[in-house]
């Protein structure tokens, strides 16, 4: 079955998670094998990425914050509304043509009004009724001859029987008169007597059983006294038995307290409700409350997975929530392997280069695919990001030569968009602390410790002097509330390919200490040459966190 499946990078994206989710969607989509390969991302968009973005004309992918399976993604089985003026009988009718235990009742603009059960309606048979529940339940005359195969020969069928009980005239007319009030129903047969006394009494309606013809005295006094007659072929005792299944539905109809759901809330989260109830259908309706379908219980079983290509990392921690419980096709990355599992095999593309773009550029390249000087401007972009416009330790003569022959496409000079991009990118005087923090931040999980690190990368010492100082009360918030161990973040000066650290948490400063053999005396550490997070930085925790343990 051809089907969407996203491209999606980390949940704090960087210019490469998002230029390479985009680039890799474009080449899948070339490859025509009938999926639809959307591009998307799982955090907010820096200002870097944001200026990459504008500069070559590309919409921001779409915002997926999780990717487990929504309602949507269900068997959402199309069982027909009915009008809440519709007979039980006919209701009863449909369920038994549709399998159904369950019909949802809709007005004429198809809002959700209410739901009818096939336990509903058998109660209305089994439950001690008053005489006067069809008048209670305001039932049309429509449905009266619908539901006794019947005529109306007196009357107006567009009324309702609103007032009044339902009679059987079994006894003698004498007898009957003092049984019978104004505005009643009253079930009769061939007898004029009976007839007339009904009317005479005040009756709103006689019904004439057995297909018998009514006298035109009898039709003419009933029109006078303003009394309907209806003619049925049933007897007495069918019409007195299948009477009550004229009323309409919405007299029985369950409308407070539904339990309802949308096509977007994940499965995950509705799966309480569903076994919290005894109702064993559903309705799902969209945001206006304009009904689509059922759903039940059973339907949870064989539900469609999402399914999704991660690119740029393969870290649980970092992917997008409910990842576990997504069907992950593909994974192009450049990082160490992490702890992500499959359940099954799956094409894996990790290489020992700086950047992700790198390897979809290659991908492009071995498959004969021409890249187009928009997504070559994003492709190069992500590279000089990544690489630090070469300066990054984990640079390869691949990305090297890559984001030259990208830069050419594209029609742009690296040294120079570089700079320009950077400091797009490195404009935060008007973002939060916590926009800055998690602008590119990651968190790893080393057997029972667990920190964060983020990044931001300047060309200006003033700047990353003023972030340290707006950043230090709210680090240490982070990660008290956040639970994590420790917390670290990166100030990288690019032109001096430099880093201060600072360090939050039980033994942050420590671990950074020992990691580059330093003494620091505060809670950070400056650290000439390491500008990197995955190849300096992340493998120097590592070996002392592995040596301690």
């Amino acid at each position: 079955m051809k089907k969407d499946i996203y491209i999606l990078g980390h949940r704090n994206p960087d210019t490469d998670s998002i230029c390479s989710a985009i680039a890799y969607a474009d080449l899948k989509n070339k490859g025509n094998d009938g999926n639809r390969y959307i591009a998307a991302r799982a955090g907010q968009v820096g200002p870097e990425t944001a200026y990459v973005l504008k500069r070559f004309g590309v919409r921001q992918p779409g915002y997926v914050n999780n990717i487990g399976t929504r309602v949507r993604d269900m068997e959402i089985r199309k069982v027909p509304s009915i009008a809440r003026n519709l007979s039980l009988k006919k209701a009863w009718n449909l369920m038994a043509q549709l399998g159904a235990v369950t019909l949802p009742i809709t007005d004429e603009d198809n809002v959700l009004q209410g739901l009818i059960t096939i336990n509903d309606i058998a109660l209305s048979y089994m439950e001690e009724q008053d005489g006067d529940i069809l008048a209670k339940a305001k039932t049309s005359y429509q449905n009266i001859l619908e539901t006794l195969e019947a005529e109306m020969v007196v009357g107006d069928t567009g009324a309702a029987f609103d007032r009044g009980n339902v009679l059987i005239s079994a006894a003698n007319p004498d007898v009957m008169e003092d049984y019978i009030k104004k505005h009643d129903m009253v079930i009769t047969g061939n007898r004029y007597d009976s007839q007339l006394s009904a009317i005479e009494s005040g009756a709103g309606c006689i019904i004439v059983c057995l297909g018998a013809t009514v006298s035109k005295t009898i039709r003419k006094l009933a029109a006078d006294r303003k009394c309907s007659v209806i003619v049925t072929p049933f007897d007495t005792y069918r019409v007195a038995r299948q009477i009550n299944q004229s009323m309409p539905v919405e007299a029985f109809m369950k409308s407070e307290d539904l339990v309802v759901f949308h096509p977007g809330d994940y499965t995950d989260e509705i799966k309480d409700a569903m076994q919290n109830t005894r109702i064993r259908d559903f309705p799902v309706v969209d945001k206006a409350g304009h009904y689509i379908g059922m759903i039940s219980r059973r339907n949870l079983l064989g539900i469609r997975k999402r399914s999704v290509i991660l690119v740029d990392h393969n870290e649980r921690s970092q992917a997008v929530e409910n990842i576990e419980n997504a069907e992950i096709l593909e994974i192009i990355d450049h990082h160490r392997i992490g702890s992500l599992e499959t359940m099954e095999p799956v094409y894996f593309r990790n290489e020992p280069v700086g950047c992700t773009a790198t390897i979809v550029y290659e991908m492009y390249r071995e498959k004969g695919q021409t890249v187009s000087p928009q997504i070559a401007g994003l492709l190069c972009s992500a590279i000089l990001s990544d690489t630090l416009v070469f300066r990054s330790p984990t640079c390869t003569l691949t990305d090297r030569r890559a984001a030259q022959e990208l830069a050419e496409i594209a029609g742009i000079d690296c040294q120079q968009f570089g700079i320009e991009m950077f400091t797009a990118g490195s404009n935060l005087k008007d973002k939060t602390p916590e926009e800055i923090l998690y602008q590119d931040y990651k968190k790893f999980e080393f057997g029972d410790v667990t920190f964060g690190v983020g990044q931001i990368n300047s060309m200006s010492g003033e700047e990353l002097a003023r972030i340290e100082q707006r950043l230090l009360p709210y680090l240490e918030k982070h990660c008290r509330e956040h639970g994590m161990s420790m917390m670290f973040f990166m100030l990288t000066n690019i032109i001096e390919e430099s880093t201060t650290l600072m360090c939050f948490g039980s033994g942050a400063r420590e671990l950074a200490a020992e990691a580059f053999g330093l003494r620091p005396e505060k809670d950070s550490v400056d650290l000439k040459g390491i500008v990197s997070r995955k190849k300096q930085l992340i493998p120097a925790f590592i070996e002392v966190i592995n040596k301690e343990a």
